[in-house]
């Protein structure tokens, strides 16, 4: 494991970081870098954002360690926790940190459909909007 300074791109925000650890693909980094960067702070609940934790794992496959009087957070591995995608290049010191299929799926906000128009299988248009008060059956079909 070695220090070095790192560039974390995480939810298409691009940081800088002066001192972090890296070992192969994992990046380990202090918790007021780790709260810079992605948002996620270390908690004695866990890692939590926005309403989310994760516990911390006692162990081995803790993403929580401790070096000397410091804390730190392997980022890489709390991501791989949550199904985030991460791409690592480490001789560059560049970590990029993708959307997890949970940011993804996102509860609806409104039952209402957004207005759209297509035509039936005789070419005819048909918008949305003008159904509105009725019931609507969508079907949809892809061919991929």
């Amino acid at each position: 494991m070695s220090y070095s300074s790192a560039t974390v791109i995480y939810a298409a925000r691009r940081s800088a970081v002066a001192n972090a650890l890296h070992d192969g693909q994992d990046l380990w980094l202090l918790p007021e870098d780790l709260e810079r960067v992605s948002g996620w702070e270390l908690t004695p609940e866990g890692v939590c954002r926005e309403g989310l934790c994760v516990p911390v794992p006692p162990g081995k496959e803790s993403f929580v360690s401790r070096r000397g009087t410091e804390t730190w957070v392997n980022l890489s591995q709390l991501a791989r926790l949550l199904d985030q995608l991460v791409v690592a290049s480490p001789k560059h010191g560049v970590w990029f940190f993708g959307d997890s299929p949970r940011e993804l799926a996102r509860p609806l906000t409104s039952l209402v459909a957004p207005d759209f128009t297509l035509p039936d299988l005789d070419g005819r248009l048909y918008t949305l909007s003008h159904f509105r008060g009725r019931k609507v059956f969508l079907l949809t079909w892809g061919s991929w």
